[in-house]
């Protein structure tokens, strides 16, 4: 099973989750991936996610989580024992989502709110200082004009890694990596 896990502001509708649905059509695989929508706070965010884990063994379960995606597809598999490969992750959403405080508006559905320190406290709780790197597959590219993709480096050093020069925080390179990420979930 493929989870796929978007990034702040984004929805089901974003390009590569698209895309990944489109690819696993095309394999027959489209009973193995799903994308849930969700909500801007963490818990609601969680506690959907988990309640989409709780359908499947978490050992036969592989998130893909891109930037916020990321971060949430990471402390899923530091606690529920899933194997995670992620996009551009987000490494500190309580620090550097702080600077957006206030509305915000979700770039696909339009849906408006107001992001808060709730939000942020919520995303805090979450942190994981140490991670096995055994269960992550890293892809970053240098590019990234919205996170520091050395932050994810180093946090997850050890991990499976590509790191492609240029790009940008959408992974341009994503639809290139699609083979590499169905072979790491298992589905390739």
């Amino acid at each position: 099973m493929l989870i796929y896990l978007h990034g702040f502001n984004s929805s089901p509708q974003s390009h590569k989750s698209q895309l990944m649905q489109k690819t696993m059509d095309q394999r027959g695989l489209a009973h193995k991936f799903a994308c849930p929508a969700l909500p801007n706070l963490p818990g609601e965010a969680m506690r959907l996610i988990e309640a989409e884990l709780a359908r499947h063994d978490p050992r036969h379960v592989t998130l893909l989580g891109s930037s916020l995606g990321g971060f949430y597809a990471t402390w899923l598999a530091e606690k529920r024992g899933c194997r995670a490969v992620l996009i551009q992750p987000a490494v500190f959403p309580h620090i550097g989502l702080e600077s957006y405080l206030g509305p915000q508006k979700n770039l696909h559905t339009g849906e408006p709110y107001e992001l808060t320190r709730a939000h942020l406290e919520g995303w805090r709780e979450l942190y994981l200082e140490k991670v096995d790197p055994e269960r992550y597959l890293l892809l970053l590219e240098t590019g990234d004009e919205v996170l520091d993709w050395c932050q994810a480096a180093r946090k997850y050093e050890g991990a499976r890694m590509v790191v492609r020069d240029g790009g940008d925080h959408s992974l341009q390179s994503f639809p290139e990596q699609i083979p590499r990420i169905l072979a790491f979930a298992g589905l390739g």
